[in-house]
């Protein structure tokens, strides 16, 4: 049987990954300003990376935003549209532990949260928070919209120059909560702080926010596992923001996969025939 290709074709990136015979092929990733360009970059680079050929490919399945700009086959392979919801559910599941139940928390330009029960994923909302915002903010507070930059300069920053926490306001934690718990973002910034200072502030908050909604959302819903995926999982940071959300809801559990930012990707590959929309040839 030939490899099912999964592509993600987003804003400005799009990422692609496939499997031989059960085992996950190297994925890729590729940047261009134009989506089309950025899609046939990607899949050029994943079967050079691959050593594969075009005829090792049976299917190409394309999901993400950059994906309704597209309306004939890839290569005149069979081609087809998964919903990134869809996508989503079943990558997030690939990463996902064997839990039975869970929400996948997709943090890319803005941030989807997904349900998955019994195999079924269902949209729950969203938020105009993620990568998006980080770069944006960037742009505005540090003049740069490189987001390796921004993630070098907030590895080197003190978020604690910048965000009031507890332990700023009371000598003792407060019911449920870490004194290292933040109390206020930017709440404690001053013009003596860095540029490094700012940056961590900024991938803190956006971090911090995403990860508080997706617990809120979940209250009620007896969820407990939730699986993190998308490019911003590349931030060390997360582990740390997860490490305290997790102090004041001790019964979550934060999963950040490795190749987090491929997930998406890794479900349009997995996605059942009957999720499927054929593209005209």
């Amino acid at each position: 049987m030939g490899i099912v290709a999964g592509i993600d074709i987003g804003g400005s990136t799009t990422k692609i990954a496939g499997f031989r015979d059960g085992r996950r092929l190297q994925p890729v990733q590729i940047s261009a300003n134009n989506a089309i360009a950025s899609l046939f970059g990607a899949f050029g680079k994943f079967l050079y990376d691959n050593h594969l050929n075009l005829e090792d490919i049976s299917q190409v399945n394309l999901t993400g935003v950059g994906s309704s700009g597209v309306n004939q086959s890839i290569y005149g392979l069979p081609t087809f549209k998964v919903d990134e919801f869809t996508a989503n559910g079943v990558g997030g599941g690939y990463f996902a532990q064997g839990a039975e139940e869970f929400m996948v928390v997709s943090m890319g330009t803005g941030t989807s949260f997904v349900r998955v029960k019994e195999g079924i994923p269902g949209h729950l909302g969203g938020i105009g928070i993620g990568g998006g915002t980080i770069v944006g903010l960037s742009k505005l507070m540090l003049n740069t919209n490189d987001i390796d930059k921004i993630q070098e300069m907030a590895a080197e920053g003190n978020v604690g120059k910048i965000d009031l926490r507890i332990g700023d306001i009371s000598k003792e934690p407060l019911p449920g909560l870490d004194l290292d718990i933040t109390a206020s973002n930017f709440g404690k910034s001053s013009s003596r702080a860095t540029d490094e200072d700012k940056a961590a502030g900024i991938v803190h908050m956006v971090l911090e926010s995403i990860c508080q909604t997706a617990v809120l959302i979940s209250q009620g819903m007896d969820l407990k596992d939730f699986v993190l995926i998308g490019s911003l999982t590349n931030f060390p940071e997360i582990e740390g923001i997860c490490r305290l959300i997790k102090t004041m809801y001790p019964d979550v559990n934060f999963i950040v996969p490795e190749d987090g930012e491929f997930a998406t990707a890794i479900g349009a590959a997995l996605a059942e025939q009957c999720c499927l929309k054929p593209v005209t040839a």
